[in-house]
């Protein structure tokens, strides 16, 4: 995809997301070094579970199936399933959220023969589960042909390859939340379009003794988030091997980006995000801003005395490289490899994530993020925000987004132990002051490695 597409917001209306060429071997030839290094040494299946079974036959009499999630209130959406037919029953069990537990319970469960049908995994852990060998491969019962209804931005992030291990649950395009009556009427500012107005704005709100935002080095998040809409290609499946590069232009500019603010001491680390010290510093008008997922909306909302004063700008963008947002969370409904009726639990999921019924469903009674369905946000999100100072904000500004994303980002398959070495760069940065650009290169060295370790075949990109 050349940059100029990129610019214009990805593919265009109705096309099929991009495919890559990644082989079997490829896929799955880190099963063995995955259990013992991957999502935070849980138990993993056996590498048995490597060679795909066979295809599974529909059902012929009615079926329950078993979701493990840690959404809220998910049992009352399934409910209006349940309801509407007479074929599939689905049954919710609520779990810890998946790095305080949630993962461990749920490949424990699978590792042992048992466990649920489907479970919610965030959608940068995906490959991670595939490569252990938790999932089921979805094309082999119908995925390809639903893929038109979800938006490609979100479907992409559920395959690995030509395979589909999972179906998007939500999203997160990023956006610009600010304070509107202290940025724009009291210092007379505006929200920026490009990352160099950032930087100016960033200035000038510090100039005036507040804060634009923070950030938390533990939290890699916004900087994956930074490089997605930079439009680096981290990692890439290409034949036998995966290609890595964590020095690339798209890196390097924003890794150069960030040391300039914090040498500039213009990057507040002071508060996490959303903790009770930062809405408190919000509610003051001391903390003007956050960049990041669109589901920050409802968080932003228990601001104390905030309603009226918000508003949505979309994201600060390069000019003339990258796209126009990145993406920052979101979940899958992943169905495992110990499910007895993908057919059914495939049906259910199309069901739940692109009817209309379950799209409001799950908006209303569990706060879901934004909705991976091609052509509907929901009900309640069409309409303007008295929060956010009377905006459509999500037709406006978060529908856009999410069509101008990096198509080209892939998810690696060591996604948490990449979090881990990517936090110490991070850390490195705000407590030590050594430069992104200089860590960038030897995070890279570290995560072949780990990946050369697990018996992954990888290049790394020249």
């Amino acid at each position: 995809m050349s940059d100029t597409q990129r610019l214009s917001g990805g593919p265009p209306e109705g096309a099929s997301p991009p495919r890559l060429g990644l082989s079997r071997r490829a896929l799955l030839g880190g099963l063995a070094g995955i259990a013992g290094l991957g999502l935070a040494g849980c138990a993993m299946p056996a590498a048995s579970g490597a060679a795909p079974g066979p295809t599974i036959p529909p059902a012929t009499g009615r079926v329950t199936l078993t979701y493990w999630a840690w959404i809220k209130d998910l049992q009352k959406v399934l409910d209006v399933y349940n309801a509407s037919q007479d074929r599939i029953r689905v049954v919710a069990s609520s779990i810890a959220s998946g790095n305080q537990g949630g993962y461990a319970k749920i490949l424990s469960a699978i590792a042992a023969g048992g466990g649920p049908d489907i479970a919610q995994v965030e959608l940068k852990i995906v490959p991670e589960f595939a490569f252990a060998g938790a999932l089921t491969e979805l094309g082999r019962y119908g995925a390809h042909e639903v893929a038109d209804r979800f938006d490609p931005s979100a479907w992409t992030q559920a395959v690995v390859g030509d395979n589909v291990y999972a179906v998007p649950q939500d999203t997160g395009p990023s956006v610009m939340f600010y304070n509107r009556a202290v940025l724009e009427d009291e210092l007379g500012l505006k929200p920026p379009r490009t990352w160099p107005e950032f930087a100016d704005l960033m200035g000038e709100v510090s100039t005036a003794k507040r804060s634009l935002m923070s950030i938390s080095p533990a939290d890699t998040g916004p900087m994956v988030m930074w490089m997605q809409q930079s439009g680096a290609r981290w990692f890439r499946p290409e034949g036998e091997s995966w290609v890595v590069s964590l020095h690339d232009e798209g890196t390097m500019r924003v890794a150069e980006f960030w040391d300039s603010l914090f040498d500039k001491g213009l990057v507040d680390t002071s508060v996490n995000p959303f903790s009770t010290p930062w809405m408190t510093a919000a509610a003051s008008g001391d903390m003007l801003g956050f960049i990041g997922g669109s589901w920050g909306d409802a968080l932003i909302e228990g601001v104390p005395g905030g309603s009226g004063k918000w508003a949505v700008a979309p994201m600060p963008r390069w000019t003339d490289i990258g796209v126009g947002s990145g993406q920052h969370g979101g979940s899958a409904g992943a169905v495992t490899s110990n499910c007895a009726h993908p057919h059914e639990a495939l049906e259910f999921l199309t069901w739940l994530h692109t009817s209309h019924e379950g799209i409001d469903g799950l908006i209303e009674h569990t706060g879901i993020g934004w909705s991976p369905a091609r052509d509907y946000i929901g009900r309640s999100r069409m309409q303007p925000s008295e929060f956010y100072s009377g905006q459509r904000y999500n037709q406006q500004v978060v529908a856009p987004a999410a069509k101008e994303q990096n198509f080209d980002w892939v998810f690696s398959p060591i996604t948490q132990r990449s979090e881990a070495v990517l936090a110490d760069a991070l850390r490195r940065r705000a407590l030590e002051g050594k430069p992104l650009r200089e860590s960038m290169p030897e995070v890279e060295d570290r995560l072949v490695a780990i990946m050369r370790n697990i018996g992954l075949d990888v290049e790394v990109a020249p």
